[in-house]
């Protein structure tokens, strides 16, 4: 496992001994066993591991969907499951960004109001101002012409694009990427990760959980999760944490 007591408190993510239980009947499963990692501003991550082995609920921890049984999580400093849900609902909206599987764009919204509408939840920039920052993350990921078409009306790849734009809608400090290629044909996932590599090229914190290691191999660092514990964590090919 890596452990990074010695990690800059400034991490943009911080897991500092995270457990995780679940009743079962009379007994107890442990899914996380005591996870610690640290992830700085500007990393990409990719954290890959079999089914089962605690991937899913290591991301509920990190967006605040589930508490831990023991540990801590920090996003930006903070610890995140001291909150109300109330609180947590606004943190979330302005400090994550998740990217899903399937998508998730609200079916009667075009694009352009999919991706104005996290803005108005967390009254994050003007009023006047939403729109005009809809229309270039919609552009900056290829969608200039669709802006007023409703996600039916486009394929599953433009839906992704539509909801990383979505995900980068406040400007979160961390993206959270939830199998992002995962229901895309193999053409179109290599089109999605291209942005996720744009987007960490530029500087943003993006952690991506997934099952395509041909895709985890290629980014910067991959983190490996095999039956609630981290039995991998390389940077550039390289084992050891950072």
């Amino acid at each position: 496992m890596s452990i990074d007591t010695n990690a800059p408190q400034n991490s943009v993510l911080r897991l500092i001994e995270v457990e995780k239980h679940f009743n079962l009947g009379n007994s107890i499963v442990p899914v996380l066993k005591g996870i610690t990692f640290s992830v700085q501003a500007g990393e990409f991550v990719s954290i890959v591991g079999p089914s089962g082995s605690g991937k899913s609920t290591l991301l509920n921890m990190i967006t605040g969907i589930d508490a831990p049984t023991a540990g801590d999580v920090l996003v930006t400093g903070r610890s995140i499951h001291g909150m109300s849900e109330n609180e947590l609902a606004a943190w979330r909206g302005e400090n994550v960004g998740i990217i899903f599987q399937f998508f998730q764009m609200l079916p009667a919204l075009n694009l352009l109001q999919n991706v104005i509408l996290p803005m108005e939840f967390a009254k994050q920039y003007p009023r006047r101002e939403r729109r005009d920052r809809a229309i270039e993350l919609l552009e900056l990921v290829g969608l200039a012409d669709h802006l007023n078409k409703l996600p039916n009306m486009v394929s599953g790849g433009q839906q992704q694009r539509a909801a990383v734009a979505r995900a980068m809608a406040n400007d979160p400090p961390l993206l959270l990427a939830d199998e992002p290629t995962g229901n895309l044909d193999a053409a179109t996932a290599e089109d999605v990760f291209g942005i996720f590599l744009r987007l960490a090229a530029q500087g943003k914190t993006i952690v991506m959980v997934t099952h395509n290691r041909s895709l985890a191999t290629r980014v910067p660092r991959l983190i490996e999760i095999d039956d609630g514990i981290i039995s991998r964590d390389e940077v550039n090919g390289v084992t050891g944490s950072t």
